[in-house]
């Protein structure tokens, strides 16, 4: 696995490096101090690039959207120490697989990372609290209220099994609730259902 972490913080650079030697003891990790530099790699694949959007230079979704084209077959993770909605939404917008705050602990950025390397796509738990009154108006029509906490569970990542036990439901329950809200939604994965809840604007709150 390559890793490409592109951050303007030499220190919060070291710290990652020793933080994702628990993605895999052999991995390789690649560092740039801005947007300049790692679009210089982009002849080079990698896994993961991990990209701050507060740098020197080319910056915010500008600095996203070069990078997604110029790694068009990695996963675009952003680090901010901003929590934004707006941002966020944005990001999700311009192809990018998670959003990670900097507040995260430890534990949180790996998990957010492992869902990523198994194709999921990670917004902040904050982030995905809550439904919007906008994309409830979309569901209430054809979703219970108990569908709506399945998809709403279900975005968060969260499998089958931990969802049926949270909710105290059966496994096969989840499954149809979860048919149900991709059909309202005209998504046909787990995936999708995310950038569509996370386009349709989701309610941060604290």
């Amino acid at each position: 696995m390559r890793i490409l972490i592109v951050d303007d913080h030499a220190l919060f650079r070291e710290g990652l490096r020793f933080l994702l030697r628990d993605l895999d003891p052999q991995l390789e990790i690649r560092e740039a101090a801005n947007c300049g530099e790692a679009l210089a790699m982009a002849g080079e694949r990698f896994s993961l690039v991990l990209l701050d959007l507060h740098m020197p230079g080319v910056k915010g979704i500008e600095a996203l959207q070069a990078v997604r084209e110029a790694f068009e077959a990695s996963r675009i993770v952003v680090l901010s120490g901003e929590e934004d909605p707006r941002l966020v939404r944005q990001a999700i917008d311009a192809q990018a697989a998670g959003f990670i705050p900097k507040s995260s602990t430890p534990q949180v950025l790996l998990s957010a990372l492992r869902l990523v390397l198994a194709d999921g796509v990670y917004l902040p738990t904050v982030a995905l609290r809550d439904l919007d009154e906008g994309l409830r108006g979309q569901l209430s029509g054809n979703l219970s209220g108990r569908q709506v906490d399945v998809l709403r569970k279900a975005v968060e990542g969260k499998a089958n099994k931990v969802i049926a036990r949270e909710l105290g439901i059966s496994e096969g329950t989840v499954k149809a609730h979860l048919a149900a809200a991709f059909r309202a939604l005209g998504v046909k994965n787990r995936t999708e259902a995310v950038y569509a809840a996370a386009r349709s604007g989701l309610q941060l709150k604290n």
